[in-house]
This record gives structure tokens, C-alpha cells and sequence, in this order.
């Protein structure tokens, strides 16, 4: 017979990426709004009572989220990827054949060059499916080299399409390529990247990530 196990975080990360929805609105108007310097003045103060109550119980360093799942690969709070992150587009990955494939759009809050991306977001967004695609492939390892090519600038606004594959095993060292285009034109290449991974041994587990509790 078979037996339904409740998610008992299920509503913890609904409601962290309820919230994570509205901070990256909120970023994104406090990075594009024109509105006067009363109205600024009265937006920071009211956040910052929304503040305060955020912050009455916060974790710390060595202490996972709550909503988090290590094995499982969920992480509420992941820069890149993570719905509870203000920081996060958020990128989507999906694996198709071997091939990681990242769909996201940014905002003007990622602007570099005017109306386009930040150089080190483009990085940031790779070394994301770069990892994503090593670790499907069953090699997971942590980043210790990433060569980005720029080829042409990354469009703000504009949805984007990211791929990702593993070329090469050796060992623990497993070697990543990627590249950003757009989705409405997949075979003009904005950005490569090329990423070098390591898989850590037992000892270097516990070295790094020991200290994390659950």
C-alpha cells in the first residue's frame, strides 16, 4: 500500500518564496523608481519596521535554514537560484538529455553598462548551471577555476536562455561548459564560461562543513 508522507516544510517555503516574490518587487521599483524624496524617506522607514520584525529570530552562520534540504538539494536562500532570495532572478534549471538548461530575466538590478547585465552577474549565473550540470552528471564537486568569454553584452529585461554540459571526468576533477543566450535567439552566443570542479574528500567534508548543523 502505498503510504503519502506529509511535507512538513511544504508552508515554511511556500511562505519564504511569498515573501522572496516580494522583495525582488521590492528591489527591483527601489532600483527603478523616480518617486520624491518625501515618499523615499517614508518607504525606508516603513521597511525598516518590516525589518525589525523579520529580524526578532535569525539564524546564524553555522545554522542551515529550517526550509533548507541538503540532500535534497533545496536551498530557500541560494543567490541564484533560491525563491526566498531578494538577490535571485530567480534562475529555473531544468536537465534535458545530460544538459542543464537555465531559463531567467533580469532586471534593471542587475544593471552593469547601462541597460545591461553586470559582467559578474553573468559569471555568478553561469558558475550557477555550471555546478548544476556536474552535479547531474553524478561528479559533484565545488568550483576551483571558471574562464568567462564575453562575447556581447547581456540585455536587462530580456528572457535569457543558459546551457550547460559536462565534458570531461578525470578523477575527482570534472570539467563544465557553458554559455547565455537569449531565448528568442538561442544560437547567438553572449557568454562562455568554462568550470573546473573537484570533488571534496571525506576529510575535507567535515574540514569545510562540519561545523553546519541542521
Amino acid at each position: 500500500m502505498l503510504v503519502l508522507v506529509e511535507d512538513t516544510k511544504a508552508p515554511r517555503r511556500a511562505a519564504i518564496t511569498e515573501l522572496g516574490d516580494a522583495l525582488r518587487v521590492l528591489v527591483e521599483h527601489a532600483t527603478t523608481t523616480e518617486a520624491s524624496t518625501d515618499d523615499l524617506l517614508r518607504a525606508a522607514a516603513e521597511i525598516r519596521e518590516v525589518t525589525a520584525l523579520l529580524g526578532e529570530r535569525v539564524r546564524g552562520r553555522s545554522t542551515l535554514p529550517s526550509a533548507d534540504d541538503l540532500l535534497g538539494g533545496v536551498r530557500m536562500y541560494n543567490p541564484v537560484t533560491g525563491g526566498g532570495s531578494a538577490l535571485a532572478p530567480p534562475l529555473r534549471i531544468e536537465v534535458v538529455a545530460g544538459t542543464a538548461i537555465g531559463r531567467c530575466t533580469l532586471g534593471l538590478a542587475f544593471e552593469g553598462p547601462p541597460t545591461f547585465a553586470h559582467g559578474g552577474v553573468s559569471a555568478m549565473l553561469l558558475d550557477q548551471i555550471l555546478g548544476h550540470a556536474v552535479v547531474a552528471s553524478g561528479n559533484p564537486g565545488m568550483t576551483v577555476r571558471l574562464d568567462t568569454s564575453y562575447r556581447a553584452p547581456v540585455p536587462l529585461l530580456t528572457p535569457l536562455r543558459l546551457t550547460a554540459e559536462v565534458r570531461e571526468v578525470d578523477g575527482r576533477r570534472v570539467t563544465a561548459t557553458g554559455s547565455i543566450a537569449t531565448e528568442a535567439e538561442p544560437g547567438t552566443v553572449l557568454v562562455t564560461a568554462v568550470g573546473t570542479f573537484v570533488g571534496l574528500r571525506a576529510e575535507q567534508s567535515r574540514r569545510l562543513f562540519g561545523h553546519v548543523v541542521g
